[in-house]
């Protein structure tokens, strides 16, 4: 009879793990996705103006359709702009108070995501990717969402790089009268020279001395260091198990200085406006080192003021290399990010992002918005002109007309590189942005205060062009940057 019993009992604790094993399976793994059950997944992101517009249209296409057919209802919010967006993110996986509940699927750069992943949050992707799926998609953009044990963590979405867009209009003018060659701009020693003559050049229309205007400006410091030093040889951040170790080449970092910041406080080079974009409206540079996703924003008027303007048109080359440097451009655009949760909820946001990579879906979302397709059969430059020539004309489709099939050619051509993610990378990618262009703008600022008193803007400058600063900067640079790791 206690033989009988405890057999009895086993039998009824197997059955109900079975039960138990067998609801939980409905619920989480084996509940397939059910239309009469939809899944709601809300998607955090960062679009705006054409970007968002183009990004709503297609989830309103997926929820239509798919969807609609599969039980996946994609609820969209834009969180700003990119800082904005993880700091509502990291509030949310922190569980602060009023931060709402982190989403199932939001936009993130490596170092974001690498902080998510860090706290356990991250869902691994490629379990939800056949063979065949992850082989369709640009190789360096998978590496990059590979974190933590090599596992793929960040979903590649949208990729951008950069471009070098030119006021042609003003450029003709400016060419017309001294000669100047649109093929010195491949360099970045070919556009010094380019900015110098420029200068000098509306200094002489002016008829005051030291008037002359800048002729460039690039957005985003932080890439023209991480791009700049790895075409020199040098990996300023060499990530190893996420363990950063910062390069610091004092020849390397003197060649970047003298490329930027002796231009800019000669006047060759501004940053006047929040983007250079709003630069280029003003007419107080022709020239500028931009994201593709921002092509859409550059102007195709310049407004001298209130009641004076005039239209331009807009020319894109390859964003500028140092000299008989390796061909490097970068690699930037956030991807997503899937939170884990149960695998219905990953497998429902799964099938929206596959959904919206497929190459045609894509470009279409590439041509847009500006940014690049993520899959190899679709960076294909006849490809992407097929889909702009049906697009309306205007000035935003003029603009990325010009500039995708640019940008494409780069990613075929170039070596395409962004650093993986470290422990504190958004602070230490904030001294790229900062160090050396806060220098610049403020010894700008002393230099116009001499130039205000009497002195000429060579002897003025001569004041701060000297190997005694560019040291003071060096030192205090290699400081910050090291701090954000301690």
């Amino acid at each position: 009879m206690k033989r009988f019993l405890a057999l009895l009992c086993a039998a009824a604790v197997l059955c109900a793990c079975f039960l138990t094993g067998c609801g939980s399976q409905n619920e989480n793994t084996g509940a397939a996705l059910d239309p009469k059950k939809p899944v709601v997944i809300a998607i955090w992101h960062y679009y705006n103006g054409p970007q968002k517009m183009a990004f709503d249209e297609l989830v309103k296409e997926f929820n239509e359709s798919v969807g609609l057919e599969k039980g996946i209802v994609v609820e969209t919010v834009s969180q700003g702009n990119v800082s904005e967006l993880s700091g509502k993110v990291l509030d949310a996986a922190n569980k602060k108070v009023g931060a709402a509940d982190i989403p199932e699927v939001f936009a993130a750069y490596a170092d974001t995501a690498y902080q998510i992943d860090r706290m356990g949050l991250a869902a691994d992707i490629e379990q939800y990717l056949t063979g065949e799926e992850i082989a369709s998609y640009v190789p360096g953009y998978l590496e990059e969402g590979r974190l933590s044990g090599n596992k793929l963590k960040i979903f590649p979405t949208a990729k951008s790089t950069e471009v070098l867009m030119l006021n042609k209009t003003d450029w003709e003018r400016f060419a017309r009268a001294t000669g100047a060659d649109t093929a010195d701009l491949a360099t970045m020693e070919g556009l010094v020279r380019t900015a110098e003559a420029y200068y000098h050049w509306t200094d002489s229309l002016t008829g005051t001395p030291d008037d002359g205007k800048a002729f460039f400006g690039r957005d985003a410091m932080a890439n023209y260091f991480v791009i700049g030093c790895k075409q020199l040889g040098v990996e300023i951040f060499s990530v190893e198990n996420g363990e950063v170790n910062f390069q610091f080449d004092e020849a390397v970092m003197k060649k970047l200085w003298d490329h930027y910041y002796v231009p800019y406080i000669k006047g060759y080079f501004a940053s006047y406006g929040r983007f250079r974009s709003d630069d280029a409206k003003t007419g107080d540079i022709i020239a500028l080192v931009g994201s593709t996703s921002g092509a859409a924003y550059f102007p195709d008027h310049v407004v001298k003021n209130d009641t004076e303007s005039y239209p331009i048109d807009v020319e894109v080359f390859e964003a500028p290399r140092f000299a008989n440097s390796e061909a490097y451009a970068v690699q930037q655009g956030a991807g997503m990010v899937v939170t884990k949760s149960d695998e219905r909820r990953e497998k429902a946001s799964i099938e929206f992002l596959k959904w919206f990579t497929d190459a045609q879906r894509n470009i279409a979302f590439s041509v847009e918005s500006g940014y690049l397709p993520v899959k190899t059969e679709a960076n294909r430059v006849e490809k992407l002109e097929d889909a702009l020539n049906q697009i309306t004309d205007s000035a935003v489709s003029r603009n990325l007309k010009a500039c995708l099939p640019v940008a494409v050619n780069m990613v075929q051509s170039c070596k395409m590189y962004t650093n993986k993610a470290f422990e504190n990378g958004t602070q230490a990618r904030a001294v790229l942005e900062d160090s050396m262009t806060n220098r610049a703008k403020a010894d700008l600022e002393a230099i116009e205060k001499l130039m205000a008193a009497g002195m000429s803007r060579k002897q003025a400058v001569a004041k701060y062009d000297t190997a005694e600063n560019f040291a003071s900067w060096y030192d205090s640079f290699q400081k910050e940057l090291l701090a954000t790791q301690q």
